[in-house]
């Protein structure tokens, strides 16, 4: 199913004309107090009953400049203690280059049921207050008055927005359900707008008429084409683990000027071709010009490349001296103040400043690298439709050897070569060659997330379990070891804190290999010991072979998915054990030997094992086979781990022969 198309609005196309209705404020009535949640959602602690939301262009009085106000107006119910949390109210508004958004006409109440009567809280204006959250983003917050089981809660504001190329959108959906709600667009004719609409529920009902002399510009008056949107019964959002931005699959609707006819006459385009991008990126004094600085590095490759014989060993020798001699400020985005000699100097910069630096080196080395715009995972997915420069807003270095690529970060000091942080892989990025137009780009996760274990260890006649045990961790999971080990400061500390989260086991001592040779695989070997058994001499036992990287909660709970599983790369668990058993004892029973699989070559797993003479041993193999999985196939990710779930609660049981 298609959770995104385009609508292109032809605006001076439409004949009728009709105006927007809002609810009446402050009608509160006997069927809100009496609503249940089981209208929609038996689970959900608050649903919004009615909200509605209309936006227009208007000249700003103060500028003369055009400005877009918006128009909001909800009421929902509070239906117990945990939904309290929807009664924290928070206004989003962007900060521009030369303004912001402003927030006027507040209104607030919470209305409760006392004593079989209706009781008013009008919300004190004091309680209301801004937060700037950085140059882009602020926030208007308040908490709605006397919130209790059984609270309707309305409230009402106006939004002036003075950018109008991203005409105001709506969120139908969000993390409550809603009963009703409605979106009224106000487009001059003057203005056309791309709108696409995200998300698999479908809208109940749209109209498109013209409503007359909507606006007024320089003493002529200009039509408007007034859109209105409606859905019923819309399901509560609900975020679940392995899923990209909630924007991707919220429904909603978002506006982009496409281009806009002149008061004196003419049709200027916004939207711009890849053509005028190119142009724009390469010749960008940040972006462009830095990748095109080899001097920077032309007296420091003689010693950056003494051991390097070819190709990919100049591009691994070059990598690996930007990512130890830059260190990142944490600072992202494509855009912005760079100068990758001043970087180099201090030896800090942003990650444009460290990647456009890589693409320089690499290019002075004479080989073949290009920039790679994306959007991150949780900054949502980037229209493939049109050019949108806003929607990126990472940059990595994209090299080609031969007919082999490599996707390169060197802002992430634990990386291997050729591996993106996990929060890359997000859909297509956009290559910028030098000298060829720009073309897409799958990113795709170029290892897995691998880890084995292997154990070698007797259960003591003091009962305890003692022995080895090896862990080799490689591609995204000897990332996440070595990012915590680094976090921790040193490997005695990290094993510290990970002997402190493990109560049940106590590591007696250690030894990590490889910790900064990142092509490696990380090898973690610990000795170990913990308490199996309180009294040895029971005719049987029972222990748990399941103790270690056991599966104890399903991470998949939903009764449907309707947004797909993205996990970003394969993943695989291998675990190997052999366990003597002391001296007269043998098994009496074990878990059944299993193996599942999902549709599809989507993963499977396996357990088996078997014991010779005395000891037991066992083989786990855990694999999903995919980085990506469609809303169709989630019931059946959700009924393979519930079953691996159901097995690892089944015990070894042991007894004495004699």
């Amino acid at each position: 199913m298609k959770h995104a198309y385009l609508l292109v609005f032809f605006l001076l196309a439409l004949t009728a004309s009709s105006g927007a209705q809002d609810f009446d404020y402050g009608k509160i009535t006997g069927s809100d107090f009496e609503l249940k949640n089981t209208v929609l959602d038996s689970n959900a602690n608050a649903m919004v009953i009615r909200e509605f939301g209309t936006s227009s262009m208007q000249l700003n009085d103060a500028t003369r400049g055009l400005c877009i106000y918006f128009r909001y107006h909800v009421k929902l119910k509070i239906f117990n203690k945990n939904g309290f949390g929807s009664g924290n109210i928070v206004i989003p508004r962007s900060v521009y280059r030369d303004g912001e958004d402003e927030v006027s006409e507040l209104i607030a109440t919470t209305t409760n049921l006392v004593n079989g009567r209706p009781v008013k809280y009008e919300l004190d204006k004091k309680s209301v207050f801004d937060e700037k959250k950085n140059k882009y983003y602020a926030l208007t917050k308040f908490t709605m008055p006397n919130l209790t089981e059984g609270s309707i809660v309305e409230y009402s504001y106006s939004l002036k927005q003075p950018s109008i190329f991203n005409f105001r959108g709506w969120n139908f959906q969000s993390d409550i359900p809603k009963l009703y709600s409605e979106y009224v667009a106000n487009i001059p004719a003057l203005y056309n707008y791309n709108a696409s609409l995200r998300g698999f529920k479908k809208l109940t009902s749209s109209k498109s008429v013209v409503k007359r002399e909507c606006l007024r510009i320089q003493g002529g008056p200009y039509d408007c084409s007034q859109m209105t949107y409606i859905m019923k019964d819309i399901p509560a959002f609900i975020e679940e683990d392995y899923m990209t931005a909630a924007s991707n699959f919220k429904s909603a609707i978002y506006y982009e000027l496409s281009d806009y006819y002149m008061v004196n006459g003419g049709k200027k385009a916004v939207t711009k071709t890849w053509k005028d991008v190119d142009y724009e990126l390469l010749s960008d004094k940040s972006f462009g010009d830095q990748m095109k600085r080899k001097d920077v590095f032309k007296d420091l490759l003689p010693g950056i490349l003494k051991d390097a014989s070819d190709s990919l060993g100049k591009a691994q020798a070059i990598y690996t001296y930007i990512a130890k001699n830059i260190k990142p400020s944490n600072e992202w985005g494509i855009f912005g103040e760079s100068n990758i000699k001043k970087a180099l100097e201090v030896h800090s910069g942003s990650l444009k400043d460290i990647n456009l630096s890589l693409i320089a080196c690499l290019s002075a080395a004479g080989l073949d690298a290009e920039a790679l715009i994306l959007s991150t995972r949780n900054n949502g997915t980037v229209n493939n439709l049109y050019p949108v420069l806003s929607d990126f807003n990472y940059v990595v270095a994209k090299l080609n050897i031969g007919e082999q690529s490599y996707l390169l970060d060197a802002s992430q000091p634990r990386l291997p070569f050729g591996l993106l942080p996990l929060h890359c892989i997000n859909g297509n990025g956009r290559a910028i060659p030098f000298k060829k137009p720009s073309y897409w780009y799958d990113i795709k996760a170029s290892q897995k997330d691998f880890t084995m274990y292997a154990l070698d260890a007797e259960i003591t006649p003091e009962g305890k379990i003692k022995g080895r045990l090896t862990t080799t961790s490689s591609g995204y999971a000897g990332l996440v070891k070595r990012e915590r080990i680094s976090q921790a400061n040193s490997v005695d500390e990290f094993v510290e804190k990970l002997d402190e989260q493990m109560p049940a086991i106590s590591i007696l001592k250690h030894h990590i290999a490889n910790v900064d040779s990142i092509e490696e695989s990380l090898v973690e070997v610990y000795e170990i010991e913990m308490k199996a058994f309180d009294n040895m001499n029971l005719d049987q036992l029972f222990f748990s072979p399941f103790f270690i990287d056991r599966i104890s909660k399903n991470p998949f709970n939903l009764n449907e998915r309707t947004y797909p599983v993205d996990l970003g790369s394969l993943k695989e668990v291998r675990i190997m054990a052999a366990i003597k058993l002391p001296e007269n004892f043998t098994v009496a029973d074990k878990p059944k030997d299993f193996t599942m699989a999902l549709t599809n070559n989507g993963g499977r797993y396996q357990f088996k094992s078997v014991q010779e003479g005395r000891t037991l041993s066992y083989n786990q193999l855990f694999q999903l086979s995919k980085p990506i999985y469609g809303p169709e196939e989630y019931l059946g990710l959700k009924e393979f781990y519930s079953r691996i779930i159901q097995l690892q609660k089944t015990d070894v049981v042991i007894k004495k022969t004699k």
